[in-house]
């Protein structure tokens, strides 16, 4: 009774406050899509720069200037450099290489390097990126630079290396290290390094060993740029933050005033037109707090940085008004559209924009970052490096009422997905008569319906999770919605189907990921199926059109945002053959009619016949958990071919195909019965048909629960749940008996396997206490260790979307 009355008393929550002695790992902000997307990565809004969700500064900053004192309420300064000697990234700089080993004497200064090649950073072999392309294991190069005078405190090594790497500096070891840097790292020099730069000619020389993938070298010599003190700049108090699934909401008090601080990104998982809009508010609501009146302006800053992948790139950036708008528009001089790929990347094409309606209180401007905007005369610009849109707003007189200023962010990518050779422009832009000025005008003149929308989503979401696993587990949902759905693109395909493409975030940049898209399921089928279409609409197509003529699907598309054809080395048969058959199933269940499946029933009878064959005891080969190796005889895979031909076999039957349901019926039936006798290990199943004394998380299983098909008996669940509440660890279950680490979207999938609600809430709460503990402080990593709540890898995946299994069970029950 009490745990009734409990949860009639939260019922009506609607979001969730973090206190300061709790945390988010990261706070989403902006988020829309892989490219446009802004987090806070601190408890404090105004502890540190905004970022990408990659890491890299993407900076926001927000000032309140209270009777004369200004406060800053958002973001920190970045750290600007000054050039000792320039890195590619700044300049086409020459340098000596060879790929051949050379004399032991290779890096001394006095090396006769005449006969080597000569070639322009960066180094690699990327082609389009790399200016010099390398496509051996080994490089050495040198670079022979002159210094006018040593007048600098803090050199600084600026290096991006990959794989292994060895730096010399006239003759001398100053920095080694294995594996690989994708960005710039920022190595400050020791007194003893420092010494050995000379007045007069200088020689770096480095030797890269690239152990397999990419290749990369690039490197400089920086100093910190020094800025004037911000003395008169305080910092404004956080008194909370809440989120919910649409928006982050702050608490501050600047002085004798109270400040609302509110980011909503109208990410409406029922609206499509809205949601692929990219356009998101940053709403400032203030009010004096000491029942005075006070002369109050607004400042935002945003950086340049947000539309460049590095902010050593050239932007340019305009002001001007249209639709009774202030705008601001920058973009980098390039415009390379859709001409990189890969991971740790940023968007360098299309127009970032900065949007508040006209007025005598409104002014913008284009500078260099400013220490305090309210005091700086500097010399407006309209090109350069890491500029700043700045808007002023002079919010007049204010009182105990409450007074609000809307400010929109948002990003014009052009072209958005290149999908087997044709270029597609972004879903709001599809015929490619929209402007943006027209979206940001929709967005100004639909705020106040769209946050009252907003309002019942971020309701929706929390009630259902609260009402299908209790408050812990609906706080997870919050988190995950966001950064599920902006780590896809929403586009249409050239012949009008929807496309969904997710981008695998740092775990190797892939697009459309089959064992991506799995794991991210739940969330799009309790809300819109459309949606789950579209992550695998381009799937089906692949294999549909002949492009893809293996008898099981693609592991991808490409690399994002490349949607060409799979470029992952390795495939993943059993896998994503499995995948694909259940969530097609799932969208037939969660529409209530079997049309999906029959428009793709061909290419599904193929993909039957090859689970028949292959997918009972899997031979040699990687699963969606490849970061653990290959594995043989793999049961929980196993489990994944059986339920994939389950859904077959009732969708079969459902379609009045009776002698394919009779047949595969049987196939199935004969199948679970030899699983259970194969994999059975004393008081649980284990991790290979081969290998007793070991365990695995069945995760798998869910479907056959969630699905409601019956065929494994409820014995087989309750005998793994009670066997996995002897192993969880402080931060959760591990993945199996291999290792400490687990994943998150799968223990919530696996705590769905327990009918005792005890049960579930004994599995789901460590994801929480993972989520509020865990001193990894990125948009919220899927992979992690359960005795310490350390990342171990991955960040900002759409995967979390797998934390609405149980509400998808529960959406699911009645259909």
């Amino acid at each position: 009774m009490k745990k009734l009355i409990l949860l009639g008393l939260i019922l009506c929550k609607t979001a969730f406050t973090f206190a300061q002695s709790t945390k988010a790992p990261a706070y989403p902000l902006i988020t829309h899509d892989p490219y446009f997307s802004i987090w806070s990565n601190s408890d404090n809004l105004n502890a540190s720069p905004t970022k990408h969700w990659t890491g890299t500064d993407h900076s926001l900053i927000g000032m309140l200037k209270v009777d004369g004192q200004t406060y800053r309420f958002l973001g920190a300064p970045i750290t600007n450099y000054k050039s000792i000697l320039p890195a590619g990234d700044e300049v086409n700089y020459a340098a000596k290489y060879t790929e051949t080993i050379p004399s032991a004497d290779w890096m001394n200064p006095n090396f006769d390097d005449k006969q080597w090649k000569s070639g322009a950073a960066p180094f690699g072999n990327q082609r389009g990126v790399s200016k010099t392309l390398w496509l051996t294991n080994d490089i050495w190069v040198r670079q022979e630079f002159t210094l006018d005078n040593l007048n600098f405190k803090e050199p600084i090594l600026k290096l991006q290396h990959d794989d292994d790497v060895k730096v010399y500096l006239n003759g001398d070891l100053i920095y080694t290290a294995g594996c690989c840097a994708g960005k710039f790292l920022y190595l400050p020099m020791s007194n003893e390094m420092k010494s050995k730069l000379k007045k007069g000619k200088n020689v770096l020389a480095i030797h890269v060993k690239n152990t397999g993938g990419e290749a990369l070298l690039d490197f400089g010599i920086v100093e910190k740029a020094i800025n004037p003190a911000e003395t008169s700049i305080q910092l404004a108090t956080q008194k909370s933050v809440k989120l919910n699934a649409t928006q982050t909401i702050y608490e501050f008090t600047c002085g004798k005033t109270d400040l609302t601080l509110t980011f909503t990104s109208p990410l409406l998982i029922n609206e499509l037109d809205i949601l692929a809009r990219p356009v998101s508010y940053i709403s400032a609501k203030v009010k004096a707090n000491d029942g005075q009146q006070h002369n109050v302006q607004l400042y935002l800053g945003a950086s340049t940085d947000i539309a460049t992948n590095t902010s050593a790139q050239v932007v340019k950036a305009e002001k001007y008004t249209s639709n009774n708008l202030n705008i601001l528009k920058a973009g980098t001089e390039e415009q390379a559209i859709l001409k990189k790929r890969g991971d740790d990347l940023r968007i360098d094409w299309g127009y970032m924009y900065v949007a508040t309606k006209t007025g005598a209180n409104v002014k913008q401007s284009i500078s260099s970052t400013p220490v305090n905007p309210f005091q700086s005369t500097g010399t407006e610009v309209s090109s350069g490096k890491r500029l700043v849109l700045n808007t002023i707003v002079d919010m007049g007189k204010i009182t105990s009422s409450q007074k609000e200023q809307v400010i929109m962010l948002g990003y014009d990518d052009l072209y958005a997905i290149q999908y087997f050779g044709q270029n597609l422009r972004p879903w709001w832009n599809n015929n490619g008569t929209t402007s943006i000025e027209s979206q940001l005008d929709l967005a100004s003149k639909e705020y106040a319906s769209i946050i009252k929308k907003c309002e019942v989503i971020n309701e929706t979401i929390y009630n259902d999770a609260l009402k299908a696993g209790g408050e812990k587990y609906a706080k997870l949902c919050e988190l995950a919605y966001r950064q599920s759905i902006s780590a896809h693109k929403l586009l249409k395909s050239p012949t009008g189907e929807t496309l969904f493409l997710s981008k695998e975030n740092f775990s190797n940049g892939s697009i459309n990921t089959v064992d991506v898209t799995y794991p991210s399921a739940p969330l799009f089928l309790a809300y819109n199926p459309e949606l789950m279409k579209g992550m695998l609409n381009g799937i089906f197509y692949y294999s549909e059109s002949g492009k893809w003529a293996k008898p099981f699907p693609a592991h991808d598309l490409g690399t994002y945002p490349l949607a060409n054809g799979q470029t992952y080395g390795e495939d993943m048969p059993v896998e994503e053959c499995g995948n694909m058959m259940i969530l097609a199933a799932a969208i037939c269940k969660a529409e209530g009619n079997n049309d999906y499946a029959k428009k793709h029933w061909e290419v599904m009878k193929i993909w039957a016949d090859f689970l028949t064959k292959e997918g009972f005891d899997p031979a040699n080969q990687l699963c969606t958990d490849d970061f653990a190796g290959h594995l043989a005889r793999n049961i929980n895979l196993s489990a994944k071919a059986i339920v994939a031909l389950e859904t077959f076999t009732q969708l079969a039957k459902e379609m009045g195909e009776t002698a394919t349901f009779q047949k595969y019926d049987a196939i199935t039936k004969g199948f679970v019965a030899k699983w259970m006798e194969m994999a059975k290990d004393g008081d649980h199943y284990a991790l290979t048909f081969d290998k007793k004394g070991t365990w695995s998380q069945k995760y798998n299983l869910v479907w056959d629960k969630v699905l409601n098909l019956n065929y494994f008996p409820k014995e087989v669940f309750d005998t793994e749940v009670k066997y996995y509440l002897t192993k969880q660890n402080e931060f959760g279950l591990p993945l199996d008996s291999r290792a400490t680490y687990t994943k998150s979207d799968w223990v919530i999938w696996t705590s769905v396997l327990a009918n005792d609600y005890k049960d579930f809430e004994a599995l789901v709460n460590p994801m929480f206490e993972y989520a509020i503990k865990t001193n990894s402080r990125v948009p919220i990593s899927d992979w992690h260790e359960t005795k310490t709540g350390k990342m171990v890898g991955f960040q900002a995946r759409s995967v979390v979307g797998g934390y609405y299994m149980k509400v998808l069970e529960q959406k699911l029950k009645n259909k």
